[in-house]
């Protein structure tokens, strides 16, 4: 009576209550799949880091007593779907149970759910054991409220876990230290060394390219600096809080050219590959900031997105789908630019930002929404070509968090489903925020013209198209009173600008 116990690419979390005991009924299987690595092009660091960790996993599944089956991507038992390889390692095993964790992507939540239907002998699907929430707990929390608010979700979970409380009200006397999250980064103080392990996986990079799978972005596979696993991503968070997390608040929307990180945690993969979970974080970063090492600003800052913003999406996701990424309210279809594909581009904010995304596999969120994102939705950029691009460059992308974060939070594509506001801005912005703009070959302060940036015609003429249906949202009032006062020479000459730009995006 053998057992087979399915465990995904981002399910590496070895204190699931599957392995509280050993038992030799049980088989637990992982299998590197083309199936996973093409379903979109993968940035190299993405395949390399997932298949490292996996088999770090395994091994560790075998030392401590379990028995496992590892279908490597070039084993020639290998059939590289996850139903032809379950087909026959349950015959192989004689296999007369399948059990799996729930996959956190519809896709994969579907074909499993399709695949244990259809057969003949029993399967269940399992908690993964991970998040706060359950799949439909947001869309119970929002089932009478027209608008999914992300801080209606924040305050009711950090009152309902207590996190950050006093006497039944949030520390500090608000919910959200916001405001005081961002400013620019001057310089000092400097961006920390880099905390994290460095691995040599040149062969198994190797043995990927020889398989046949593609992918783009640097490799860096001679010193792969992603935690593969536990203990390694627990140094990593503490590292973090000592290191970075001080400083995190202040400079969490600064952009910069001189730093690729700043004070970010880099613990995304970490965390949504399961190794870490969310709750460990969060009560190490409050008990930072109960201790005297981390302002109540920085700590409440990165709680949010974990507790907050991670959760939310999710809920979501799991609201929305399927369907979700077909939305394009603004149809917008403007193939990406080959500059994505290579970070070429004169626009200085925005080639650093691809640039540092092919090289890292990461980005932070401001880059991530205010660089990228806003260029593509001021461009028309399609929005279901922009989600593949998102969830095949980023290490931490999968399609639970990546897609609303896309379709919702950076392009409006879904209407205000998620977002309250189109999240675009000028040259303005940017120069703000950064130090992109000096040096740059654009002008940040031109509309029109050659050297002008294109930022600025693109967002004005963007607003100027959607005047019917973005023109009665409170959120940008100021906006449509500022382009009122624009005469209609000068919104001509923006129209027509913007009309260029798109026309030759290849080229900016």
């Amino acid at each position: 009576m053998t057992t087979l116990r399915l465990i995904l690419g981002d399910q590496l979390n070895p204190l699931h209550s599957w392995f509280d005991e050993t038992r030799p009924d049980v088989v637990y299987v992982l299998m590197e799949v083309r199936q996973e690595t093409d379903y979109v092009l993968h940035h190299a660091q993405k395949i390399l880091a997932i298949f490292a960790a996996m088999r770090d996993f395994a091994r560790r599944l075998t030392e401590a007593g379990h028995r496992t089956h590892y279908l490597a991507i070039d084993d020639p038992a290998n059939r590289h779907s996850l139903p032809a390889n379950l087909d026959a390692l349950i015959d192989q095993h004689a296999a007369t149970r399948l059990e799996y964790q729930a996959p956190d992507e519809y896709r994969l939540d579907r074909q499993l759910a399709d695949y244990a239907a259809q057969l003949a002998i029993p399967a269940s699907m399992v908690d993964s054991e991970h998040f706060y929430t359950g799949r439909d707990d947001a869309a119970n929390l929002f089932e009478s409220r027209k608008l999914w608010l992300m801080e209606h979700f924040y305050r009711h979970m950090r009152t309902r876990h207590d996190v950050l409380m006093a006497g039944g009200k949030p520390m500090g006397g608000q919910w959200n230290f916001d405001h005081d999250n961002r400013k620019p980064w001057p310089g000092l103080p400097r961006e920390p060394a880099d905390w994290r392990t460095r691995h040599d996986h040149s062969a198994l990079w190797q043995s990927i390219v020889a398989a046949g799978v593609k992918s783009f972005g640097e490799p860096d596979a001679a010193r792969l600096a992603w935690p593969l696993n536990r203990e390694e991503a627990l140094q990593h968070l503490d590292d973090f809080i000592t290191e970075a997390l001080p400083h995190f608040g202040d400079f969490q929307d600064a952009l910069t050219y001189r730093a690729w990180r700043l004070f970010h945690s880099l613990l995304s993969f970490a965390l949504n590959t399961k190794m870490l979970n969310p709750r460990e974080v969060v009560a190490k970063v409050a008990a930072a900031h109960a201790a005297g090492q981390v302002p109540l600003a920085a700590a409440e800052g990165f709680i949010r997105q974990i507790l907050g913003w991670r959760e939310y999406v999710r809920g979501v996701y799991w609201a929305r789908m399927p369907g979700y990424a077909e939305h394009n309210v603004f149809e917008h279809h403007q193939p990406l630019p080959e500059w994505f594909w290579t970070g070429q581009t004169h626009m200085r904010c925005v080639g650093h930002a691809i640039g540092q995304s092919l090289d890292h596999a990461y980005a932070h969120h401001i880059q991530r929404l205010m660089v990228i994102g806003n260029f593509a939705l001021l461009a028309g950029l399609d929005p279901a070509a922009l989600h593949r691009w998102y969830l095949g460059i980023y290490i931490d992308a999968f399609e639970w968090v990546e897609l609303p974060n896309t379709v919702g939070m950076s392009q409006f594509a879904d209407g205000g489903l998620l977002a309250t506001k189109p999240y675009v801005s000028s040259a303005a912005y940017i120069d703000r925020m950064s130090d992109y703009c000096k040096g740059c070959a654009y002008d940040k302060k031109a509309r029109v013209g050659e050297k002008a940036c294109p930022f600025n015609a693109l967002y004005w003429d963007f607003f100027d198209r959607n005047r019917t249906r973005l023109g009665t949202n409170h959120r940008l009032g100021m906006v449509f009173k500022q382009l009122a006062r624009f005469d209609e020479s000068t919104l001509a000459g923006i129209r027509q600008h913007a009309e260029s730009l798109r026309n030759r995006l290849d080229t900016l």
